[in-house]
């Protein structure tokens, strides 16, 4: 009996890549766009840029985590305004008064400037969490571990010491409710503090003990006698050069093709996007085509067989 590739549940065009397309790239590659994308998100104000990187943000982290994503994003829309809802109550500058709040304007021009604001932080958020799932350590190390050694090995130990102790943490009070000492939903506060306390114990034990076991590890192991040598399993290809050159080139496109101009106080301008709009978008773009792309190709291998 034949079995065919579409037995069970059907899946979307993008529930076939296991891995990501741009995740597969060499970490120059990656290094780079995430450079000029988070780079441009925080210099540019004008709400069509900002639109556009958020947008394009989201999508990447949807393809990237799949519906994990989504509690993320959900979570950011309330961040968003408020931020932007906030921002007039501090800085009353502006020509349009909609209201007055305790004695104090409450303008358009600031409330738009509160929505540049805001726009920029859940730019910012969406991309560290695509930057984070595709610039591993490893990543890190094999782009700047012979030219920054020890600040490269420095920075890769703190990006994996939060993780590592929020999950050694969920250890120890899972072992604690296994033998019936930790916090349950009817202690009082008191006991849910002191257990807390119990758990950053033995967590701050945990953690000391593993920074002696590992400097002894790496004095055993002659790190800093002399110059050490890396190994690398990224290579540079045909596809990275091309995605590194087009991604440069769209980089020049925005930033001298203008129109990205925005002031908010205390006059508010917006100026008229140009063609470097299309360009921007194509940019933050790329991972998401690059991804579909292969996604397509995958999807259309596995209904021949």
């Amino acid at each position: 009996m034949r079995l065919s590739a579409f037995s069970g549940p059907r899946k979307g065009i993008f529930s076939f890549m296991r891995q990501d397309a741009f995740s597969k790239c060499h970490p120059l590659t990656n290094f780079v766009f995430f450079v000029g994308a988070i780079g441009f998100s925080v210099v540019f104000q004008h709400p069509l840029y900002l639109a556009a990187s958020c947008a394009a943000g989201a999508v990447y982290l949807v393809l990237l985590n799949g519906k994990k994503s989504w509690k993320l994003i959900a979570g950011l829309v309330p961040v968003f305004f408020l931020l932007s809802a906030l921002n007039p109550l501090f800085n009353s500058y502006g020509e349009r008064v909609l209201f007055h709040v305790f004695g104090k304007p409450y303008t358009l021009e600031a409330l738009f400037y509160g929505m540049a604001i805001a726009g920029i932080f859940v730019a910012m958020m969406l991309w560290f969490n695509c930057y984070s799932a595709v610039l591993t350590s490893d990543k890190f190390v094999c782009l700047f571990g012979s030219l920054i050694p020890a600040l490269s090995l420095l920075l890769v130990m703190v990006l994996r010491m939060i993780p590592n102790l929020m999950r050694k943490a969920r250890q120890i009070s899972d072992a604690r409710k296994s033998i019936g000492k930790g916090a349950g939903e009817t202690d009082n506060f008191r006991e849910k503090v002191a257990d807390g306390m119990n758990i950053l114990s033995s967590l701050t034990d945990w953690a000391l003990e593993g920074s002696i076991v590992t400097a002894d590890s790496m004095r055993a192991r002659g790190y800093g006698g002399a110059k050490r040598t890396s190994f690398q399993i990224y290579r540079m290809t045909a596809r990275d050069y091309l995605l590194l050159g087009f991604s440069i080139l769209l980089a020049f496109i925005v930033m001298f093709a203008g129109g990205t101009e925005a002031t908010y106080t205390p006059v508010l301008y917006i100026a008229p996007p140009g063609w470097g709009l299309a360009a921007y978008c194509l940019y933050l773009l790329i991972p998401s085509l690059l991804h579909g792309k292969e996604a397509l190709q995958w999807r259309i291998s596995i209904s021949r067989i």
